[in-house]
């Protein structure tokens, strides 16, 4: 009797063991990331017009972080899926993203032929909207000096859906509470919502639509972010919004891409900070030669009714030493007119109504 449980026991045992192996060889995990610092410096980085050398927080040329992403063949066609991605500032080891462990994305979806739907923190689709079209990306000087939203257009607490149908792109999010930080800065904007009582309360709803080819594409997107007591930005109460509508377009010339859009903004703060208007402008131009990639991008943006507009210029050169391994240089300035303090680098500062000039260099490696 012994005998004959011992070798049940040593059955199921060796069962257990390989179904557990089947299921680990159904799941594929992934582990990634991007390290990335520079040194950059700026002038008039205050009204008395210092300059300063630093190595920058926020980014570099892209933004450095450390990821996990696994996903499971459910079968019919169907995956299931999750993304955690952390973002780190590189000067000194701390987190991004208001503080957040996977301040990046922290999600879990299904996807298959007719789309993919996620839950939790993630990508929504201003940030979307703008990938294929921006060819700066979240660069430290780039469009995010001017609206510091862009490069961190992410929502918690969210559903999202993305479609793409031979080569018809649609994608949506709905937020029931935004941003859950309260950290400062513009991904923790301290609007948390799930609140009783009033279901508008941080509430965020972003869409998209788009067509998408190798040789060209175009996009429009819309997003509306809700407030609450205490939230950021004069956002204070539920009936406070600030929208975003793109138009976003990229077109192939053999190797050369030419992206740019417009991005309207229009603000329904509290008194204190009060209502606007704006537009957004940018073009720029990406051409590989080599091991070389140029990028030169021009912006503007134009605020209603006040003097308070800025320009800007930059340019970049990278180098690939290998498939992992850049190195790259910029050079850049911003024009601010009236009483503007848009700095050139994200992050930084400048005296109001001055011009900024900046240079930097670094070094990425992805692995």
């Amino acid at each position: 009797m012994k005998k004959a449980l011992c070798s049940a026991v040593a059955l199921m045992c060796g069962l257990a063991a390989s179904l557990s192996t089947a299921a680990h060889a159904q799941t594929a995990v992934q582990i990634y990331g991007i390290v990335d610092s520079g040194i950059a410096h700026l002038t008039n980085v205050n009204s008395a017009g210092d300059s300063i050398t630093k190595v920058p927080s926020l980014t570099s040329s892209f933004p450095s972080r450390i990821g996990f992403r696994g996903t499971e063949d459910l079968g019919n066609g169907l995956q299931a899926f999750f993304v955690l991605e952390n973002g780190l500032a590189l000067d000194t080891g701390t987190q991004q993203q208001g503080g957040r462990l996977f301040g990046r994305q922290a999600n879990v979806g299904i996807k298959g032929a007719w789309g993919t739907i996620t839950l939790g923190r993630q990508q929504n689709m201003t940030y979307i909207s703008g990938l294929k079209t921006d060819v700066l990306g979240p660069h430290l000087f780039a469009i995010g000096s001017i609206d510091p939203y862009l490069p961190n257009a992410r929502s918690d607490n969210a559903i999202g859906y993305m479609g793409n149908f031979n080569g018809f792109v649609l994608g949506a999010t709905w937020s029931f509470g935004r941003d859950a930080s309260n950290a400062g800065g513009p991904a923790a904007t301290n609007c948390a919502g799930e609140v009783g009582g009033d279901s508008k309360a941080c509430r965020q709803v972003t869409g998209l639509i788009g067509y998408e080819t190798k040789a060209w594409g175009l996009n429009a997107s819309y997003d509306q972010l809700r407030g609450n007591v205490g939230a950021a930005g004069g956002l204070t109460g539920s009936d406070n919004t600030d929208v975003r509508k793109t138009v976003n377009a990229y077109v192939m010339f053999g190797p050369t891409k030419l992206g740019g859009g417009v991005i309207a903004r229009d603000t329904d703060a509290n008194a204190t900070v009060g209502d606007s208007e704006s537009n957004l402008y940018y073009l720029g131009v990406s051409h590989p030669f080599g091991s070389f990639v140029g990028d030169l991008q021009v912006a503007r943006r134009d605020t209603k009714d006040s003097p308070n507009d800025v320009n800007m210029l930059v340019a970049r050169l990278t180098y690939a030493m290998s498939k992992r391994t850049f190195v790259y240089g910029a050079v850049g300035r911003m024009d601010n007119k009236g009483a503007s303090a848009v700095a050139l680098d994200a992050g930084g500062s400048v005296g109001a109504g001055m011009a900024q000039n900046g240079v930097m260099a670094g070094l990425r490696h992805h692995f």
